[in-house]
C-alpha cells in the first residue's frame, strides 16, 4: 500500500506558501498604513493623521456612492438569500425533483463562467429588453451574481443537519408548514445568516458588473473608487478603500464563525 505524502514535505513548498501570503497581503498592509499618512503623499510616510479619513467622511460624492452601495447590497443580500434558501430546501428536502446535480451545476455555474462574461451577457440582456430602473438595475445582476454564494452555507448546513427531527415533528402531526416553521428554519438559521453575509460582502464590493450596468447617478463605492485612482492615488483613495476592506473583514470573519456555531 503506497504510502501519503505530506505536501508540506516537499521540497520549497514551505518558501512558496510564505512568498504567497507575502504577496498577497504586503499591498493591503500598505495600502492601510498610508491611509494615515499626514501628507498627501501616497508613497513617502511624513506621519501619523486622521486627517484623510475625516475628508472622506466629509465627501458628499463619497457618502452617496456609500449609500448606493448601501441599499444595493441589502436589497440583493434579501432577495438572492430568499432564492437561495428556497432553492437548497427544494433540493435538499423534495426527493420528486430529478436531475439534482443539474440543478446544482447550474446555480453554480456563476462562479464558474468569468465575471466578467457575467458583466456582458447581463449589460446585453438588459439593453435587449430596454430595462432601466437606475439601482434596479444593478439590484437585479447582484441577486443573480451573489445566489450560489448564498447558497453554499446554506445546503452545507442543510447537509449537516438531522433530518429525524424533521420527522419526529411530522410524527407528531405537525403539518409540512408548521415543520417548516418551527424545525427547519429555526436550524438552518446559522447557514441563512452565514451565507446572507457572504452575499451582502460580495455585493458591496463587486466592480466588473456594476461598472457594466450602472447608470447615470448609480455610482457605488466600488467605482468611484476607480474613478479616484484614474486621476492618482491619493491617502484619500486609501483611506476608503481601508474603510472597504474593514468591512470585508468584519461580514467575512462574523460568517465564519456564525456558520462554524452549531
Amino acid at each position: 500500500m503506497a504510502q501519503k505524502t505530506d505536501i508540506r514535505t516537499l521540497p520549497g513548498f514551505r518558501l512558496a506558501t510564505i512568498g504567497f501570503f507575502i504577496y498577497l497581503y504586503i499591498p493591503l498592509l500598505i495600502l492601510v498604513v498610508f491611509s494615515f499618512n499626514a501628507t498627501h503623499s501616497a508613497t513617502v510616510w511624513d506621519g501619523f493623521s486622521l486627517n484623510w479619513y475625516a475628508k472622506a467622511f466629509d465627501n458628499s460624492d463619497i457618502r452617496r456612492a456609500a449609500w448606493n452601495s448601501l441599499v444595493v447590497a441589502t436589497f440583493a443580500t434579501i432577495f438572492a438569500t430568499s432564492f437561495a434558501t428556497m432553492a437548497a430546501l427544494a433540493l435538499a428536502r423534495n426527493h420528486q425533483i430529478k436531475h439534482k446535480p443539474v440543478f446544482n451545476g447550474v446555480l453554480m455555474l456563476p462562479l464558474m463562467v468569468p465575471e466578467i462574461v457575467t458583466a456582458v451577457a447581463t449589460l446585453t440582456f438588459f439593453s435587449v429588453i430596454g430595462l432601466s430602473l437606475g439601482l434596479g438595475n444593478i439590484i437585479i445582476a447582484h441577486t443573480v451574481f451573489c445566489i450560489p454564494f448564498a447558497y453554499l452555507p446554506i445546503r452545507a448546513r442543510l447537509h449537516g443537519m438531522d433530518k429525524n427531527m424533521e420527522i419526529a415533528a411530522q410524527d407528531l402531526y405537525a403539518s409540512k408548514w408548521a415543520t417548516l416553521r418551527y424545525v427547519t428554519l429555526p436550524l438552518l438559521t446559522p447557514g441563512i445568516i452565514s451565507g446572507a453575509m457572504l452575499a451582502f460582502i460580495i455585493s458591496i464590493d463587486d466592480f466588473i458588473i456594476t461598472l457594466m450596468v450602472a447608470e447615470a447617478g448609480s455610482t457605488t463605492l466600488p467605482i468611484y473608487i476607480y474613478s479616484l485612482v484614474r486621476i492618482g492615488i491619493t491617502p484619500e483613495v486609501n483611506a476608503v478603500s481601508t474603510i472597504l476592506l474593514c468591512i470585508s473583514i468584519i461580514f467575512v470573519t462574523i460568517s465564519y464563525l456564525v456558520e462554524k456555531k452549531r
